[in-house]
């Protein structure tokens, strides 16, 4: 037996502006939502198969690079098309001291990072 993985948990100062981010990116929708949390996933998939991303509001600030982050492929653009939307939907550049690879570190609007990576891959089914 084994796990998978069902919903990944970002703590959010605002969890609805950081959600409408990440479903433009990932063209998800928001699949529930109250007071403090905002749920987002692929609609088309049933409950049961699908990954989730909840952002749940906490009062405390980022501070520091995040351990674990985001690696996203542009599903039907090369890479440079794909760089310029992210960044006109609110993605900055940052630098971690990557130097020049292949990729390109970005931040969300709350400062979190993630990479937008070289490689076009199929939309998700």
């Amino acid at each position: 037996m084994a796990c998978r993985i069902t919903e990944l948990a970002i703590h959010s100062a605002d969890p609805d502006a950081l959600a409408a981010f990440w479903c433009a990116v990932l063209d998800y929708q928001v699949l529930d939502r109250d007071a403090d949390v905002v749920q987002i996933g692929r609609a088309d998939q049933a409950p049961d198969d699908r990954l989730t991303i909840v952002f749940d509001r906490v009062a405390s600030p980022k501070t520091q690079n995040l351990r674990l982050h985001f690696d996203v492929n542009a599903t039907d653009r090369d890479q440079a098309a794909e760089l310029e939307r992210l960044l006109a939907l609110g993605a900055t550049k940052v630098d971690i001291g990557q130097g020049s690879p292949s990729w390109h570190v970005l931040a969300d609007p709350e400062g979190n990072e993630f990479c937008l990576l070289r490689k076009r891959v199929p939309p998700a089914s």
